[in-house]
């Protein structure tokens, strides 16, 4: 299918980590299904953590083997370190994604160590790779968390982002995510970031932006880091997920509101948005305590709306 855009659907690893109810397996195997039927390209599906740290995810390769059985669907997790990778690279998951933050406080208090040693713990994933030559298929991404903005050290300095995507694209990143992780940021802050990113380093990898809508200005955000050449961007559906460091954080970008902006303005985001409305559904059921988001689900669709993902379907 055509697309202007790649969303990654980020609700199943962000979205559930810190709901303390478990998700049910099959209703998250059901949610992976109903999403690539509407379209969805990408879903990061769990973090490959230790079952007694993130109980979420104890059933990560059952949910990992589902999704890699979707057709034309791109399987992506995330990795804390080497240990998590190997297990990631053993599934034949195609994206594995590391993090760590801009901000040293908040990569001390995430991760519990340095970004220097972060940056040192994606060398050890990469020698990982490197290991078995079964593994090369598998990319290996990374991210800047807290890129626009930390609650414990305030603004984060550009030039600081560009050294940390350097390094990662030195140390063989296929692509880096550029995270407003505490919903920081603003369109004009995020322009002028992503304009830098896509400048020096757009050329040879893919910039993926990941707002939080922590302020509501979470599609002001994206579409600001569309208009300064992104078209990679991860959202959850109804905004689950959020930040331990983020106080009254709302969560992620709306996956529904943002595939909606998109396809009215003309960007073909290829998902089918009355498709993936109904899937919350399934959310609201299986999570009956948790705050569900987005302003389409609603309010309706507008009348006559075309979206442009349907428009070149019919031609």
């Amino acid at each position: 299918m055509e697309r202007d855009v790649i969303l990654r659907e980020v609700g199943l690893r962000d979205g559930l980590q810190m709901v303390k109810s478990i998700f049910p397996t099959e209703a998250k195997k059901k949610w992976i299904s109903d999403a690539v039927s509407a379209g969805m390209p990408e879903i990061e599906v769990c973090s490959f953590v230790p079952a007694h740290v993130v109980p979420q995810f104890q059933d990560h390769q059952e949910i990992v083997e589902h999704a890699l059985a979707q057709p034309d669907l791109t399987v992506s997790a995330l990795i804390p370190n080497a240990k998590g990778a190997e297990r990631g690279f053993q599934l034949g998951v195609h994206k594995l994604n590391f993090v760590l933050s801009a901000s040293e406080t908040h990569n001390q208090k995430n991760v519990k160590c340095s970004t220097e040693e972060s940056l040192a713990r994606f060398d050890q994933v990469m020698e990982v790779q490197r290991s078995n030559p079964d593994y090369a298929n598998t990319a290996v991404c990374g991210g800047v968390s807290t890129a626009l903005g930390c609650t414990m050290e305030g603004e984060i300095p550009p030039a600081r982002v560009m050294w940390l995507i350097e390094e990662y694209l030195k140390r063989g990143a296929a692509e880096v995510a550029i995270a407003d992780t505490v919903g920081y940021a603003n369109p004009a802050q995020v322009k002028n970031v992503f304009r830098q990113a896509i400048d020096r380093f757009g050329k040879d990898t893919t910039i993926v932006a990941h707002f939080h809508d922590t302020r509501g200005l979470g599609l002001a955000n994206a579409l600001a880091a569309y208009e300064a050449g992104c078209r990679a961007f991860d959202a959850s559906l109804a905004g689950l997920g959020g930040c331990p460091f983020a106080p009254m954080a709302t969560g992620n970008v709306v996956m529904d509101d943002l595939v909606f902006m998109f396809e009215a303005m003309g960007v073909k985001t290829g998902i089918d948005l009355d498709r993936l409305l109904e899937i919350r559904g399934l959310l609201s059921e299986n999570l009956p305590d948790e705050p569900l988001h987005g302003m389409v689900a609603k309010a309706g669709q507008p009348k006559g709306f075309r979206p442009a993902s349907h428009a070149v379907a019919a031609e």
